[in-house]
């Protein structure tokens, strides 16, 4: 998760190094006690599968640009030609140059957005964008970063709505998309709204997911942009919490300042600068965030299942209320 800056954070020795481009990054914090015991909620056995391989030691960290990020891509393209869903019109590969960063410095990034279309069966020729990035801070001083939660859960989480939405349609056409530098810079959102698969203005709405498993923290799925888009909240307020895992709405107000403030998080941000409605889904800092330490086995997975059913559950509620 990119997050308030335009750099991710990494553990070095007895400090945490951030990379350039930083300001005012949040640093990890230690995940409060729930407030009662964990409701036991049954994973999907893909959704856990997809979070596992994702976030194996083999896929390197899946750093932009590199053989890990390559794997880490075919893995996510061989899941949506398994459930059938088809490419969007530009192609099942949207590839990018662009400037961005690393532990390193600035330097020139290749990266490779994938697309998938599920066509809609009520709004055909408006698109929900669905969103989540796979790329992550691959290997520094010898240490995978595996990113389980930033952002293998994200991916995961919107797998298992594709294969939802293929099993049952969506009312407007869904252009699943996961994105390739967000770490760097938010690079492939960006190379996404300067060459959209479609125009802009046939976008109805961007739903954005960036670590969705680590709910733990404090209960809830945060969603981020009902304050700039009020007109989407209703819909949204009468989905009950499952499990343990509630939606919780804010870090999007002028109140809400610095890290507090998630409106160019991640990579919903770009489509928000293009004027484009957009909500985020995630949870909010824990203590292995952008460490070495975020791992599979730290997942609980009761928890990211109960995150995962509200995203599905927000994404039918607003699929079934935009257009009418």
């Amino acid at each position: 998760m990119f997050r308030r800056s335009a750099a991710a954070t990494l553990a070095a020795s007895a400090s945490l190094l951030v990379l350039a481009g930083c300001e005012g990054r949040h640093p990890a914090a230690a995940p409060a006690a729930m407030p009662e015991p964990l409701a036991q909620v049954t994973p999907p056995q893909q959704l856990m599968t997809d979070l596992r391989v994702l976030s194996a030691d083999d896929m390197e960290g899946r750093g932009v640009g590199t053989a890990g990020g390559e794997r880490a891509r075919a893995y996510i393209v061989s899941r949506l030609e398994a459930l059938g869903i088809e490419a969007a019109p530009m192609g099942r590969l949207q590839a990018f140059q662009a400037e961005g960063r690393d532990a390193t410095g600035r330097r020139q990034v290749s990266g490779v957005n994938i697309l998938g279309l599920i066509p809609g069966t009520r709004v055909t020729d408006r698109y929900i964008v669905v969103t989540a990035h796979y790329d992550h801070n691959g290997v520094y001083e010898g240490q995978i970063y595996n990113g389980a939660d930033d952002n293998a859960s994200g991916v995961a989480t919107m797998l298992e709505l594709a294969a939802r939405l293929k099993a049952a349609p969506p009312e407007h056409s869904v252009l699943i998309v996961a994105f390739d530098g967000e770490e760097a810079g938010l690079l492939g959102a960006k190379h996404f709204i300067q060459a959209p698969p479609v125009p802009l203005a046939s976008i109805a709405l961007n739903i954005n997911y960036d670590m969705t498993a680590r709910a733990e923290t404090d209960g809830k799925l945060w969603v981020t942009g009902t304050y700039q888009h009020p007109a989407l909240k209703p819909a949204l307020q009468a989905i009950p919490s499952n499990g343990a895992v509630a939606l919780a709405f804010g870090k999007d107000s002028p109140a809400d300042t610095g890290s507090d403030n998630w409106v160019h998080a991640s990579d919903h941000g770009p489509f928000h600068d293009a004027g484009l409605p957009f909500l985020y889904f995630g949870v909010d800092f824990h203590s292995d965030y952008h460490r070495p330490s975020d791992d599979y086995e730290r997942i609980t997975p009761s928890v990211f299942a109960s995150a995962t059913e509200l995203a599905i559950s927000a994404f039918r509620a607003l699929d079934a209320s935009l257009d009418r």
